[in-house]
């Protein structure tokens, strides 16, 4: 099932963050389909969060996706080299979003590593937000799309994630963020997709 937009519109985006764990997120992209199972997320409070795009309230032509509705996709590109994904939460004007930082290959294998120019699977393919991009062949094209279309969506399969598997923990390269670099915003869960 295809989580719809009340999944995401929701106030709080540790919540969200914390139950993206296990779901389902699937590229369409060059006719070429991949899924895998979401293992680490981060969450990015929007205009009061010094780690956020959004802080103050920053709006600019590449943020402008993180004050749509929740249910919209924010790509943007880091270093000017990896694209990163992250999920839109909450109601349009609050721009919250979670970053998708790793997962495991569900559907597509061959076509990840294809993206990745890696002859086998090991822990790297999807082990960072960059990689994950590039192996689902998301990019900055995809941003401001809704995540109910035909190229880019997240799915429920039943996968299981007890809350108390979860490790919180600080995120990773916001130390810009001073105080705010210290938040346990970062969750990750060991899942395994045969468990659905």
């Amino acid at each position: 099932m295809i989580l719809p937009q009340e999944f995401y519109c929701r106030e709080d985006v540790l919540q969200v963050s914390r139950e993206l764990l296990g779901k389902v997120l699937c590229t369409a992209v060059g006719g070429e389909h991949t899924k895998l199972v979401i293992t680490e997320t981060e969450a990015y409070a929007g205009i009061t969060n010094k780690a956020s795009h959004a802080f103050g309230g920053k709006r600019t032509k590449r943020t402008e996706p993180m004050f749509g509705p929740g249910g919209l996709a924010y790509v943007y590109l880091c270093y000017g080299i990896h694209h990163l994904f992250n999920v839109v939460t909450n109601v349009e004007g609050v721009p919250h979003a979670v970053l998708i930082r790793a997962g495991d290959p569900l559907e597509g294998l061959d076509i990840m590593l294809g993206r990745r120019q890696r002859p086998v699977f090991d822990k790297r393919l999807l082990g960072g937000p960059g990689s994950l991009a590039k192996a689902l062949g998301v990019t900055t094209e995809l941003s401001g799309r809704t995540l109910q279309g035909d190229d880019i969506w997240i799915e429920d399969h039943g996968i299981s994630v007890a809350p108390r598997t979860i490790d919180a923990s600080p995120r990773v390269g916001v130390d810009y963020a001073g105080e705010d670099a210290l938040l346990p915003y970062r969750f990750r869960a060991k899942i395994s997709p045969g468990g659905e």
